[in-house]
């Protein structure tokens, strides 16, 4: 089969090889149960407030965050604080990651997550990490997140960088 020669310039292949990563990023992923009467999921199982399934990670600070659509959240890093998101399946949150980490061996890998969307994963993002939230859909979503320190007001860990440092294109829907 032959394609015509006014299409040949336009195409493109999507790719399917792995994805980069960032040097202590976790993805954990839980189990959905469905039946005829709707969904049951575990977030997190904690023994003496650590994470199961998450080495050190030990909450300090559970919050919720509704994010109206069209919202970015973005930039933001901790030099001390790590992070645990999760985004119910039933919404969706497109996650950012850029590791700014010195002496990281992956130190710039930026990691590009949809979180929820009929996924039921923990999101774990390391002190260092630049990470940010959009809501690129039309309804509310809903992002709830477990916290290894305590915010304080006096001394915030908590440093921004502006929502398009690193490109606009990264909060855009992927189209293709």
């Amino acid at each position: 089969m032959q394609i015509a020669e006014e299409y040949k310039t336009a195409l493109s292949t999507q790719g399917y090889k792995e994805k980069t990563t960032i040097d202590g990023v976790e993805i954990l992923t839980q189990p959905l149960y469905r039946d005829d009467t709707g969904n049951f999921t575990e977030v997190v199982r904690l023994t003496d407030g650590h994470v199961e399934g998450l080495e050190g990670f030990e909450v300090r600070q559970t919050s919720l965050s509704l994010m109206m659509p069209g919202v970015i959240k973005a930039f933001h890093v901790h030099e001390n604080q790590e992070d645990l998101w999760y985004v119910p399946p039933y919404n969706r949150i497109v996650a950012n990651l850029v590791d700014l980490r010195a002496d990281s061996p992956t130190k710039n890998n930026h990691m590009r997550i949809v979180l929820g969307g009929y996924s039921n994963t923990l999101l774990r993002i390391p002190a260092g990490i630049a990470h940010g939230a959009g809501n690129l859909w039309h309804e509310p979503q809903t992002l709830i997140y477990f916290v290894t320190n305590q915010f304080n007001p006096d001394q915030p860990d908590e440093h921004r960088l502006p929502w398009d440092f690193f490109g606009p294109e990264m909060w855009e829907v992927e189209r293709g």
